[in-house]
């Protein structure tokens, strides 16, 4: 990876030199060499000339030398997970049909030991793995940005095979085209993504690597568990992973999201998804050329490819006639037509939904195996078998997100109408055609792909009976209402603390207990990380959710009801971000259960599911812990070690939310909040599509969202949404033996410690001061750099080592080679951060600092990753 990343920094600097601006390249390598000879010497004098130096250039200057730092940060991310990659396929090739100990196949078998084979094998075919995709505005690139760092990933692939000669110079020529390409394309989008723009972006990935990565996830655990035997025997493995979306359903405060987008999106996902398996049928065929001497047909077959043919004529006596003895591949031929009639919705030959076309699948499938072609059955046509199974017709259930308070509103404007007579408002109007929009893509594309409706800051269950209230109005008499799975979602620490209640209460309305008695007792929880944490710190918020998860968990196995937990997770600390693996094996007994949901959202998207190695190893490791998380050596664990330290958690819960509230409550905290960080410019960055805050005013901390809440502190080089009150928090506890112990044992303290460490050591103390130092309050600005000094020393008594991260030593040194680049984007934020601040009041805000300051934001963004 030093090799790589010593090759893409050399390009980079031919690239500067050659396209730059005269001396660009010695200014760059000026900067580079101060921020790491700061980095590395903790005195103030070798700080302070690092800083003189992103003083001294010109705004001009500056705005190029960010540009250059954040692309040399592509190119390392591109290097790093190339490296990543790298090590996934030697293991490959070294370990065959073996696997790493956080793979299914190792999950699998220790379940098997623990609770014997058929429990195993039951939980095995019932797990689910359900990542949701979101549009929240964390991801700091251009689509353009990543398309050229996915083709630079492509050329370092190439690299590694190519020995010498004219091959590794083209190789590295091409490469150096590429870099250049990046440098001259615009860091910075020009207006913001309209929400049907984010729903293209996710379609990149489902079209680049999750249609064919998900199957291939199905084949390799069945390798793994099946062995020699794999291929020639139906699979053990059943589809586990279903896709979710918010993109074009999310309109909680996105005013941009209306009924209309919502049908554009699932309009637009169902064309991929069903190209993709046209596509497929039409391949699959082409390759069953197995001649009906050697594979005769089943009588079942035959009756099908009849049937197909009657029913498209031309096209049937085409085929007949290119594959005259050829029967299991003429009918795959003529069921990609049906596919594609199905996406062009002609009538006469459309399927009606996907189980139609699974089971003419199933009737090839058999087919092939009554015939002997065992291998045929169940191999490239299962992987088929498998998308349909995976994917259905609309790729990913769309779900709607609107605020329980937009509900009462339109409620009572509709009552107070139905009295008056007067025709609804705007609002009013928007509401119900979002209902009638998710009856029409269920008419059109089957009942999955929309019906999941989610009720954002539920504090009653009236407030999720609202939503039946609200079909009723939306749908007449003669028509036929759409399906809805109404699931609460909690977010502040006082919904969850009253969680329980209210779905005990909501449960015993009609229309929850009918959907109950409908889905075998399936019943769907969302938990928001994001504004607990903001509303309570971070400390407060893990705990309570842990006690929400465990109080629900325990509701859902007295009441006979097969619960699933949503984990409304984003991708910074703040948000409940970290290892997903780590974080499902610390969860309460029962509160998985072989199944977990959760957010996928911004960076994390492209970071977890961009490429196919990495995505492959991504869902096979959290599959793992789903698997594991109801071993009883787990649940045991978790429950014994959440009892044995109740009283640790009790103190750290009391004291750190004294410890955020002194802060966040502080009288003008929130405006001294919008001046110490780029909160108010990172709003001004065409990230997303939805709004940086609820209201208009920084004076309520409540109306700014969770997001820029956190990637605020991030730019800030703080990450203080992450950690702020732990230190504190361990300070009351005070017996250091014991917080080693609960690291040791307590597998909740020991993700957050874990956390923590990371996110304290991507922050930077000398840094930080200096953006607290915009500020007029050093009582809060000091406030904050204690509690930072008392959560590090904290962290690192309990995990050892002497400093942050010593027991992770390839992470430690991967945050140690970007830090001091890092520092040199911050430098210049903070320069054009102050001289913004420092404008006369009322004086228009100079554009060429504007600019450089959200370059800056864009380049912190990439050098530090999980920034959303």
């Amino acid at each position: 990876m030093r090799s790589d990343v010593h090759l893409l920094g050399e390009l980079l600097g031919r690239v500067l030199r050659e396209s730059g601006s005269p001396e660009l390249f010695e200014d760059v390598e000026r900067l580079r060499i101060a921020t790491i000879q700061a980095y590395t010497d903790e005195t103030d004098g070798a700080f302070a000339n690092a800083a003189s130096i992103a003083e001294s250039f010109s705004i001009q200057r500056a705005d190029e030398v960010a540009r250059a730092f954040t692309a040399y940060f592509h190119l390392v991310n591109t290097a790093e997970e190339h490296q990543r990659v790298r090590a996934l396929r030697e293991r490959e090739i070294v370990a065959r049909h073996e696997d790493g100990a956080d793979s299914i196949g190792a999950a699998f078998r220790q379940l098997t030991d623990e609770v014997g084979p058929d429990v195993a094998m039951d939980r095995l075919q019932s797990l689910k793995f359900h990542p949701v995709f979101t549009a929240h505005p964390t991801e700091a690139r251009r689509r353009a940005v990543s398309d050229s760092i996915r083709r630079l990933a492509g050329l370092l692939d190439e690299h590694d095979e190519a020995l010498g000669g004219t091959a590794r110079q083209r190789n590295e020529r091409s490469m150096l085209e590429e870099i250049d390409t990046l440098w001259r394309t615009a860091p910075l989008r020009a207006e913001k993504p309209s929400p049907v723009d984010e729903v293209r972006s996710i379609m990149a990935v489902f079209d680049e690597t999750l249609y064919t990565t998900i199957p291939a996830v199905y084949r390799k655990v069945d390798d793994v568990l099946q062995g020699e035997k794999a291929g020639d025997a139906a699979p053990i493995v059943r589809p586990f992973v279903r896709l979710g979306t918010w993109v074009g359903g999310d309109r909680d405060g996105n005013p941009f999201v209306t009924a209309s987008v919502t049908k554009q999106a699932a309009g637009i996902a169902s064309e991929h998804a069903l190209l993709g398996l046209e596509r497929t049928a039409a391949r699959v065929g082409r390759g069953l050329t197995l001649d009906a001497s050697t594979t005769p047909p089943s009588p079942e077959l035959r009756a099908l490819w009849h049937r197909l043919r009657a029913a498209d004529e031309a096209a049937g006596a085409e085929v007949a006639k290119r594959s005259p003895n050829e029967p299991h591949r003429r009918v795959l031929l003529l069921l990609a037509r049906r596919i594609a009639a199905t996406r062009t919705r002609d009538a006469d030959l459309a399927y009606a939904d996907p189980d139609q076309l699974l089971a003419d699948l199933t009737v090839v499938q058999q087919s092939l195996i009554a015939a002997g072609a065992v291998r045929q059955a169940y191999g490239q046509l299962q992987e088929f078998i498998w998308q349909v199974q995976t994917f259905g017709f609309h790729l990913a259930e769309l779900e709607v997100r609107q605020h329980s308070a937009i509900h009462r509103e339109v409620l009572a404007e509709l009552d107070e109408g139905t009295s008056t007579g007067e025709q609804p408002s705007e609002l009013a109007e928007e509401a119900l055609q979002v209902v009638r929009a998710i009856a029409q893509i269920q008419r059109r594309y089957g009942p999955r792909a929309a019906g999941r409706y989610i009720v954002s800051f539920t504090q009653s269950a009236e407030d999720l009976v609202n939503v039946h209230r609200l079909a009723a109005a939306a749908i007449g008499p003669n028509e036929t209402a759409p399906v809805l799975d109404v699931i609460p979602l909690f977010e502040t620490f006082a919904d969850l603390q009253a969680a329980p209640g209210i779905l005990a209460e909501v449960v015993q309305h009609p229309e929850f207990a009918a959907r109950l008695d409908a889905t075998g007792r399936r019943m769907e929880v969302m938990l928001g990380y994001s504004d607990s944490s903001k509303d309570v710190g971070p400390v407060a918020a893990t705990l309570a959710l842990y006690e929400a998860q465990r109080k629900i968990s325990a509701w859902a196995q007295d009441n006979d009801i097969e619960l699933t937990l949503f984990h409304g997770r984003g991708g910074a600390l703040g948000r409940g971000g970290g290892p997903a693996n780590s974080a499902i094996l610390a969860q309460p007994p029962h509160s998985v259960d072989g199944r977990f949901k959760l957010t996928e959202q911004g960076e994390v998207i492209f970071a977890r599911y961009g490429g196919r190695d990495i995505a492959m190893r991504h869902i096979d490791q959290v599959a793992a812990a789903v698997l594991l998380a109801s071993a009883p050596s787990t649940e045991e664990r978790n429950e014994d070690a959440a009892a044995r330290y109740a009283d640790v958690a009790a103190t750290m819960d009391l004291s750190s939310r004294e410890r955020f509230f002194s802060l966040v409550k502080a009288e003008g905290f929130a405006p001294w909040f919008a001046t110490v960080t780029p909160m108010e410019e990172v709003g001004l960055l065409a990230l997303g599509s939805r709004p940086a805050r609820r209201g208009l005013s920084v004076e309520s901390l409540e109306d700014l969202r969770a997001i820029p809440w956190v990637f605020s502190w991030t730019q800030a080089r703080m990450n203080l949404a992450g950690w702020f009150g732990l230190g504190t928090a361990l300070e009351s506890v005070g017996d250091e033996q014991r917080l080693v112990a609960a690291y040791r044992e307590w597998p909740l303290f020991h993700t957050l410690i874990d956390n923590v460490a990371m996110g304290l050591a991507k922050a930077d103390t000398r840094i930080a001061r200096h953006y607290l130092a915009l500020g007029d309050r050093d009582d809060l600005a000091a406030l904050v750099r204690e509690e930072m000094a008392l959560t590090r020393s904290w962290v690192i008594r309990i995990a050892g080592g002497g400093e942050l991260l010593a027991g992770k030593p390839v992470l430690q040194r991967a945050v140690k080679m970007r830090s001091p680049y890092v520092d040199a984007l911050s430098l210049l934020q903070l320069r054009a951060l102050r001289a913004l601040r420092e404008a006369p009041e009322g004086a228009p805000a100079d554009p060429d600092l504007q600019r450089l300051l959200l370059l800056s934001v864009s380049g912190v963004a990439a050098g530090l990753q999980n920034t959303g």
